[in-house]
This record gives structure tokens, sequence and C-alpha cells, in this order.
């Protein structure tokens, strides 16, 4: 998947399903979602893993400081591009960013967002790395997503401490091209075709 295919998907599904548990995996294969992003198993499943979404047809990201046994460096980094082949990473590390798109990986930048100076560092990260998409934790600060939505050109996703729907369209409404969320009940929600929340 090519980031125009991906940025196409944000836009078109809006919902990210955030997989923690294994036991969440068929449930979240079958929900209209963006892509999956894993944030479990280890260097001798995540193939397995990673291969379940593909068959599907899901783009799969790894949430790479959750995937036990992989090492985080240049080696490790061209292993996953080349045996696990998820179709990118989300992490909050530069250097992990850089060294993934050099692999040909999509990547996601996580900021989290705690105070003014945070927002300063975030932007000059993201100036730094040119991710291909951002996420912004925790996602229920819209003000924030409206202020980073002026200064950047990329899709922004706005995850964590979601619990319902209607928090879900407050951030699709300041601006979040998506959502991402970990609750499996959540994942039922579509915004497929939903004029109420484009923005």
């Amino acid at each position: 998947m090519n980031q125009e295919q991906f940025h196409g998907r944000l836009e078109e599904y809006k919902l990210i399903a955030s997989v923690k548990e294994a036991k969440y995996l068929e449930k979240a294969a079958e929900a209209n979602v963006s892509a999956a992003v894993l944030s479990i198993g280890n260097i001798g499943v995540i193939k397995g893993y990673v291969d379940f979404f593909k068959n599907r047809k899901i783009p799969v990201f790894l949430h790479l400081e959750r995937i036990g046994g992989i090492s985080y460096d240049r080696e490790g980094i061209a292993f996953l591009a080349h045996y696990v082949k998820p179709d990118g990473i989300v992490t909050t590390r530069n250097t992990l960013v850089k060294l993934a798109k050099k692999q040909g990986l999509l990547t996601i930048q996580r900021l989290f967002l705690v105070d003014s100076d945070s927002l300063k560092s975030g932007l000059s990260s993201l100036a730094e790395t040119q991710p291909d998409a951002v996420e912004l934790m925790p996602a229920l600060l819209p003000e924030y997503i409206e202020e980073y939505k002026r200064v950047i050109d990329i899709p922004i996703i706005a995850g964590g401490l979601i619990r319902k729907r209607e928090q879900m369209e407050e951030v699709l409404q300041h601006g979040a091209t998506a959502v991402s969320v970990g609750n499996p009940l959540l994942w039922k929600e579509s915004f497929l075709h939903d004029s109420s929340v484009a923005v």
C-alpha cells in the first residue's frame, strides 16, 4: 500500500482498530476500518497476525514499542519490512520513523499532548521526520487538533480515552481525519458515507 492509498482509506473509513489482545483480531478484521494497529504479539507470532489482516485486504500497522523481541535499530526494521511485511509502523520515536521510511514502510508518528511545550516539540518532530500521518493523544483535545490542522498537511489521527461515538464524531468535526480506538464495541461504528462528520 502506498501513501496515497493509505490516505484514501483514512478519509473513507475514518476509523482505526487498535488491537491490544489477540482474541480481538477477528473482530477488527470484520469491521469497516481504515487499518488495524497491532499492539500485541512478539517476534514469533507477529507475522501470522500481519498475514491475517493482509489476507483480508486490511492495512496493518505495528506499534513497534509493544512488539516483543524486535530490536529498534536498522536491522530490526529491515527484518520487519522484508519478513513480517506490515504496511507500516506506529511509533513515538523520530529515529524509528526515519528508519522505517528508508525501508519503504508507511509511518504514523504518535505524539502525546501534555502541555504547550509538547505542542511545539511535536510540530518540530513532524517537520524533521515527515511521517505519513500523525496520531495525537489523548484524542479529547479538539482545540489541539485544530491547531495542528492549521500548520501540517498530513492526516491527523485522534487516539486515546475515547469511550463513545459522540466523542469520535467530535474529533472528526474538529479536523481529525480518523479516530483510533481500542474498544472493540466501537469498531462496530461506521462512518462510511456519513456526511455529518465530513470536515
